[in-house]
């Protein structure tokens, strides 16, 4: 059973995904909230740093933003040179360049931009310069991958790429062309914008929540959305009706007394979730703490003493944890390098045991999450793709 809420007041609109009724992801976005990954701007460079391979670029933001070189060079690996060159021969100060918002600012540090134009629809993420066909990994029928790769095959023109999503299972080639169509004709208005623009210019700026909610969230799998504005509640219907035609009936409006997120219990598991110390319901518990340069997430053992010996209770708290680590990393959106310090195991049995449950935690993920493995300090190292 999953249930989207999506609360909705003047200065705040915040939408949560349940799954058999666990909060697993939250968002939110301020009416003024204009600064987000996926952004295209027309910016110029302002400086050239040869040692760092990197420049960075005022697109209009309150920092510049950082242009690595791997982001000038192509962005499909066969047409790029064997031996790097230096950012000097790509990139001068004063050179207008397009870029797409590919981080957020954060902290001190201005947002990471990138060349590699990319952007996602409904069914496929179309990058007009990639050249190159990429499938979800979570498409793991070998006849459908052939399909939906020929599909591609047929329809791009030369120099286009695209990623077909998870959610292009079992779409007709009809529906996938129709979504190439709509976002190859964007990216064409995107370029007409960017021939008249001064930098630093805002040329495209990724939906607001509710759409990309629709776009991106709500799937065949989603039983039930609830929203409690009414004007809201309609626009949210006759967008449904446009992209899920099947849709009708799922989607309910909210007019009790009690706060909508507080009768689907998500104030109480949002306040709970985004704490330095999380209690697992065994008694054990995790300390996650976040740097600039990565997450770190210490399990204990806690209230926790088990029943039959000491190998035992601490597999199955690492068991425990290692379930309940991929749902938080969604909810609290941690992207970047991931090191989890499990409590120690002596038996490999049960140490491969907490590798297949975060293993299969991580597949409910709609983001790339790769569990690296155990590094020689018995620690687990993963990473979560960064937006």
């Amino acid at each position: 059973m999953k249930q989207l809420i999506i609360h909705c007041a003047p200065e705040l609109t915040q939408a949560a995904l349940l799954e058999e009724g666990r909060l697993v992801e939250y968002d939110s976005q301020y009416p003024l909230d204009s600064q987000r990954a996926g952004s295209i701007y027309m910016g110029r460079i302002v400086n050239v740093l040869p040692g760092m391979q990197a420049a960075f670029v005022d697109i209009g933001l309150a920092k510049n933003a950082f242009l690595y070189i791997d982001d000038l060079l192509p962005v499909h690996l066969d047409k790029q040179p064997k031996i790097k060159p230096s950012i000097t021969e790509l990139a001068e100060v004063g050179q207008l360049l397009m870029v797409q918002v590919s981080k957020d600012p954060q902290g001190t540090k201005g947002a990471r931009v990138t060349t590699h134009v990319s952007i996602p629809g409904r069914w496929i993420v179309y990058m007009p310069g990639a050249d190159y066909i990429a499938i979800s990994r979570k498409i793991d029928l070998e006849a459908e991958r052939q399909r939906l790769k020929q599909l591609a095959e047929g329809n791009l023109l030369p120099g286009e790429g695209v990623i077909l999503r998870t959610g292009s299972l079992g779409q007709s080639e009809e529906a996938i062309r129709d979504d190439l169509q709509n976002l190859r004709e964007l990216w064409q208005m995107i370029q007409s914008k960017a021939l008249g623009a001064e930098a630093p210019a805002q040329l495209y700026q990724d939906l607001d929540l509710l759409p990309r909610l629709a776009r991106d969230v709500i799937t065949s799998e989603v039983n039930e959305v609830w929203l409690n504005d009414s004007k809201v509640f309609e626009e949210m219907r006759q967008l449904l009706r446009k992209q899920h035609p099947s849709w009708r009936g799922r989607i309910a409006f909210y007019d009790r007394k009690t706060p909508l997120f507080d009768h689907f219990g998500v104030t109480e598991e949002l306040n709970v979730s985004f704490r330095r110390k999380i209690w697992l319901p065994s008694g054990g518990y995790l300390i996650i703490d976040q740097t600039e340069a990565l997450t770190v997430i210490d399990v204990n053992t806690g209230r926790y003493t088990g029943s039959i010996n000491l190998e035992q209770t601490v597999t199955d708290i690492n068991r425990e944890a290692a379930s309940e680590i991929p749902r938080l990393l969604r909810l609290r959106n941690i992207r970047g390098i991931i090191i989890v310090d499990f409590i120690d195991m002596i038996s490999e049995v049960n140490r491969a045991a907490v590798m297949e449950n975060i293993t299969q935690a991580v597949r409910k993920d709609r983001s790339k999450t790769i569990i690296v493995g155990w590094t020689k300090l018995g620690l687990l190292e993963m990473t979560r793709k960064r937006k």
